[in-house]
């Protein structure tokens, strides 16, 4: 009997996890990406135990550990005094508190470490979904190459403008949410003789930025911004930013603030998008996870390790359902991921994640793989993020 045939749409973080886990179930998989190859593109991410767990699985924690830096603590910093705001213990406390270490590592050299975990030749490049069919007995999928493939079930990983989403709810694009994320990552040699946190949010009314070091060797500093912005370009995914805009942006901030930016070589700037908390994440034979039914503020850090968690719980339904039910499966998986997913979706909206002395073990430690199912007849729709600021 062959194996059932599994496509996922998008190789980013989240998909690549797909791939990867359900190849470690058995399942034949293709993952088609619509990029021609990977880069190391210019940007850091925190991951924390709950996706450390889930790296376990796929044979890349010990190498991540390597990579990656370990900050001891997250600070929260006032803005104009650099007082410390909360100071949440990570280190060996996240360790032996959550069941895994928390780090923070370049998307690159991690989005590398991930494709190398799915076989040889799961990844198809050059493969732009230009449409898609659920025959009722075969998912059929048309690329703008001209090439049509098929699979039993297709998972939807394609981001924030998912062509799989639009096939199931229709098209309608993200809400733009009024902040600009300015982002910059440089060699640490720049920032001279000072200490610097090694992960560290400054925070005013209404603006922050996050800051940390993306390797172990401590040699990149990477800065990610919350801001301001009444319009940005309707189809536009990235945009240049320059010092001067940062400064005014930042005026009144403290020195190291000040610092980080003038020795920035290049700053870009990306628009933060949204969507309310979908009234589904599938139908038929397909599914979608991360970006593509709950993208978010990356205020709580916690956007790709969404996409991963739900990756994983996707392949625990599966395996637990089985595939030939798949329509029962999609159904678990949704009960067991929407009300996270929108609760994370909510804090990040409203930008209060770790101000204070709070206990993140809601978020840290969780544990996909151990944590009892719900029953599929408990999934809910959270109300509008607008409804709940």
């Amino acid at each position: 009997m062959s194996k059932p045939r599994i496509a996922v749409i998008g190789a980013g973080l989240g998909g690549t996890a797909a791939a990867g886990l359900l190849e470690r179930s058995g399942y034949d998989v293709a993952l088609y990406e619509q990029a021609p190859g990977f880069s190391r593109l210019g940007a850091g991410i925190h991951l924390g135990p709950n996706v450390m767990k889930i790296m376990r699985r796929l044979g890349i924690e010990d190498a991540l550990n390597v990579m990656g830096s370990h900050p001891d603590f997250w600070y929260s910093r006032d803005s104009k005094t650099g007082e410390a705001l909360s100071q949440i213990p990570l280190g060996e406390f996240a360790v032996k508190t959550y069941g895994a270490t928390y780090l923070t590592v370049h998307r690159g050299d991690f989005h590398e470490l991930m494709t190398r975990a799915v076989s040889p030749g799961t990844i198809r490049f050059g493969k732009c979904l230009q449409s898609v069919e659920d025959t009722g007995s075969e998912v059929r999928m048309t690329f703008t190459d001209g090439t049509v493939e098929t699979a039993d079930i297709l998972i939807g990983a394609d981001g924030v403008n998912s062509k799989v989403r639009e096939h199931l709810l229709g098209a309608e694009p993200p809400r733009y949410t009024g902040y600009v994320a300015h982002r910059a990552v440089f060699p640490a040699s720049l920032l001279g003789n000072k200490p610097y946190d090694m992960c560290v949010k400054w925070w005013s009314e209404d603006r922050h930025m996050m800051v940390y070091y993306v390797t172990e060797k401590k040699d990149e500093y990477y800065y990610v911004t919350g801001v301001p912005q009444k319009e940005w370009p309707a189809g536009v995914s990235m945009l240049p930013s320059s010092r001067e805009e940062m400064l005014e942006a930042f005026a009144g901030y403290h020195a190291d603030v000040q610092h980080l930016i003038e020795v920035s070589p290049t700053i870009t700037k990306w628009p933060l998008l949204e969507r309310d908390p979908l009234p589904l994440w599938s139908r038929g034979r397909m599914v979608m996870l991360g970006d593509a039914c709950h993208p978010m503020k990356p205020h709580m850090a916690q956007g790709a390790a969404m996409a991963i968690e739900d990756a994983a719980m996707l392949t625990r339904c599966l395996n637990e359902v089985g595939v030939t039910d798949y329509g029962d499966a999609f159904a678990l998986y949704e009960a067991n991921r929407a009300a996270r997913a929108s609760e994370v979706q909510r804090v990040s909206h409203n930008n209060t994640w770790l101000r204070t002395n709070e206990d993140p073990a809601w978020v840290f430690g969780y544990d996909v793989f151990e944590i009892p199912l719900v029953p599929a007849s408990s999934r809910t729709v959270a109300p509008p993020l607008s409804a709940v600021a």
